[in-house]
């Protein structure tokens, strides 16, 4: 038997994506419960200005990279006007 009370913790902090249920289906058509769990991992984020140990799912950790890697400007190389005579 499957312990439900330990998987009211599987949830994304960011999206709240969490376990769904469905069946399993064999080639002859037999169906038999199981469970869709999200793809969580242990993150470090910074909430309200303290620092947090939070599950996100894959899609949101890529997300929030995503977010802080465009926040950090890269100097662009200037390109000097070609003068034309």
């Amino acid at each position: 038997m499957i312990s439900y009370l330990s998987m009211s913790g599987m949830k994304c902090f960011n999206c709240g994506k969490g376990v769904m249920y469905g069946h399993a289906v064999s080639h002859a058509k037999n169906r038999t419960n199981r469970l869709f769990k999200p793809n969580l991992h242990a993150a470090k984020m910074v909430v309200d200005g303290r620092s947090l140990r939070v599950r996100l799912c894959t899609k949101c950790l890529r997300m929030i990279k995503k977010e802080i890697k465009e926040k950090i400007v890269k100097p662009q190389a200037s390109v000097a006007p070609v003068a034309t005579a």
